[in-house]
């Protein structure tokens, strides 16, 4: 439950996420989400009458650590750090509040994690699972799709047919912050992409009536395949592969950037690919081509190995 003055201002902020911002539906949902649950908090410990305007920075350190002692995740804890101080900006801009509780205070500082990435071996490997009927020359091209070019799931489920240039090799993208990229497909996916097209699709499509005539992906009622039915297919390709758990449709952008990079792209072609706005978001992949040289040098170099006393 929360306060009015908070569900106010919670609403008139997403109106502004969704016109002004033009943020993608996740990022609205998550931020309402989140938001909302700091409402809850402060309704609790300050009652149904305390509005934004009647927070300050002690109670945004104690929401902190009660999400702390629940267990939450960093990540977790910084994206509602991050929603807090993005809701109190368009307070402060609206005049509903004097200052921001939220400015001033940084999360707690994340671990630095690799990315979960597979071998080109393995990546080939889950690429040949997917037989020649309607639904695996989808997922056929939706694997090579996301390999070949690195999109987000998110960014592939919005694609339309419009979208592609497949002469020229070309897919367009939305990003995040509506921001768009035009992304390059190598010969593989192009194939898989002609043959889906071809042979795949139009019997998809006609399970609807009317038929969907933007999406490029669809699901197996013929309507635009989602991000969930993308991860629920991945997953039963990497039983099928026998491959190891924790791959998502994210591994495979993951596999884009580190393999990239391990045959020389240059990393500021690798973040403009990726669409990523900070090059410093991109470095991580560096880590895991270093650690991969070390691995290589650790093997092949006569001195790299201790002797056995």
């Amino acid at each position: 439950m929360i306060g009015t003055a908070f569900q106010e201002g919670l609403e008139r902020f997403i109106l502004y996420l969704e016109g002004e911002k033009q943020a993608s539906p996740c990022t609205v949902t998550a931020y309402r989400a989140d938001i909302e649950q700091f409402a809850a908090f402060v309704y609790e410990r300050r009652g149904p009458e305390a509005g934004p305007g009647d927070v300050d920075t002690w109670l945004v350190r104690r929401f902190l650590g009660w999400l702390n002692q629940l267990g939450r995740e960093k990540s977790s804890m910084n994206r509602k750090l991050a929603a807090l101080r993005s809701f109190y900006r368009f307070l402060l801009r609206e005049g509903k509040v004097e200052s921001s509780p939220a400015a001033l205070l940084a999360g707690p500082r994340r671990e630095k994690r690799l990315p979960r990435f597979l071998s080109y071996g393995e990546v080939e490997k889950l690429l040949a699972v997917p037989a020649a009927t309607p639904l695996g020359l989808r997922d056929r091209a939706i694997m090579e799709t996301l390999y070949a070019s690195g999109i987000r799931v998110s960014e592939l489920v919005g694609l339309d047919q419009d979208d592609l240039d497949l002469e020229a090799g070309y897919a367009r993208v939305l990003g995040k912050g509506r921001r768009e990229r035009v992304v390059p497909l190598g010969s593989q996916a192009i194939k898989a992409l002609r043959d889906y097209l071809l042979r795949g699709r139009p019997v998809l499509a006609a399970r609807r009536n009317p038929p969907e005539a933007k999406a490029l992906y669809l699901n197996h009622l013929g309507g635009r395949l989602t991000v969930r039915g993308v991860r629920e297919r991945l997953n039963h390709y990497i039983a099928k592969a026998a491959l190891n758990g924790g791959i998502s449709p994210h591994t495979l952008r993951h596999c884009f950037a580190t393999h990239m990079l391990e045959r020389g792209a240059d990393l500021r072609a690798v973040q403009e690919l990726l669409g990523h706005v900070n090059l410093s978001t991109t470095q991580i992949y560096t880590h895991i081509s270093q650690a991969r040289l070390r691995e290589i040098y650790q093997q092949a170099h006569p001195r790299a190995k201790r002797s056995e006393e």
